[in-house]
């Protein structure tokens, strides 16, 4: 039995009686995480089937199709007590600041904003094909790599090919990032660049069809892209025969203090009890882990913190 099955089966018969009041009317939750088409988009589709399998269809969950994590915060706005929505912690803090794409856009229902659970990261991959002979970020010089345009994986990958001190070293193809596996079966490329959750749809592609290496990141560079430090494990994908040590932005299920204390502690209950068999059939939730919740820097709904604290997950003050 897994530590995650073990405290569920903990707090079944402490939860029962907070859940009763809500089993018997249905909940209604809007889920709005991605655009249509990502992996993102896929979690909420997955989320949504196992919050109404794990509560019996005591929940139902509707995904909604977003246009990015910045609109997922702005519409708190005018969203009621049933608005679940994903989005990097770092972007609430800016939001209740009104900084960097909130300038000018603050609002009082930021700082209503309050954390569920943890999901899957997105994890930063530098792809290279076993023919470019690239076993490590120094051996980039003279390389062809893409980036893609307009996704977080691009502006991050450019951010590390300066920092790394690669910038004038490498070729960047301006080609779309729809392109390349592709573009590097066809050898137009060296790798590529992506940000997703891992084990990404794209690598696991590359590295069955092609071969590829994921470059593993020193201390000193992670340092420096003042990133989370995360570990890919080894055999995530084909012929990858060791630990690949990379960089990740959390992400994080938000709701508001509109939602009710005892939805709040349903939707996380379930979420946790559900992991280990969404994993079964999409391996990117075997890497969420209780352990992820110290990445969440603002507080968390109430409801949540009751399941936490009766599962004996370890909490910060912050959190409370």
């Amino acid at each position: 039995m897994t530590v995650l099955k073990q405290i569920a089966a903990g707090v079944v018969a402490l939860g029962l009686a907070g859940v009763a009041g809500i089993a018997s009317a249905q909940e209604r939750i809007t889920y709005k995480s991605a655009k249509t088409g990502t992996s993102y988009y896929q979690m909420g589709v997955q989320l949504a089937e196992a919050i109404k399998a794990g509560t019996d269809g005591a929940a139902i969950v509707t995904v909604e199709e977003s246009q990015g994590s910045v609109q997922n915060v702005m519409e708190v706005r005018a969203r009621g007590g049933d608005y679940v929505f994903t989005t990097p912690p770092a972007l609430v803090g800016l939001a209740r600041d009104g900084k960097a794409m909130f300038d000018g856009k603050s609002a009082p229902a930021f700082d209503e904003i309050r954390a569920l659970f943890p999901i899957p990261s997105l994890t930063m991959h530098f792809v290279m094909s076993d023919d470019s002979g690239v076993d490590s970020f120094a051996d980039l010089e003279g390389k062809t790599i893409l980036l893609g345009s307009g996704s977080f994986g691009a502006r991050e990958g450019a951010k590390y090919v300066k920092l790394f001190g690669l910038e004038d070293k490498v070729t960047l193809s301006d080609a779309e990032l729809s392109n390349a596996v592709s573009a590097l079966k066809n050898g137009k490329i060296d790798g590529f660049v992506t940000a997703g959750s891992y084990p990404a749809p794209n690598v696991i592609e590359a590295a069955a069809s092609t071969g590829v290496t994921v470059l593993s990141m020193s201390d000193d560079q992670i340092a420096d892209t003042k990133r989370t430090r995360l570990v890919i494990p080894a055999g995530t994908y084909a012929g990858q025969d060791a630990d690949v040590v990379t960089t990740s932005l959390p992400v994080v299920a938000f709701t508001t203090s509109k939602m009710s204390d005892d939805t709040a502690y349903l939707l996380t209950k379930t979420f946790w009890e559900e992991r280990d068999r969404m994993a079964e059939t999409a391996p990117w939730w075997a890497a969420v882990s209780p352990e992820m919740l110290g990445a969440i820097t603002t507080e968390l709904h109430p409801g949540a913190v009751r399941y936490y604290e009766e599962a004996g997950v370890t909490l910060s003050e912050a959190h409370k």
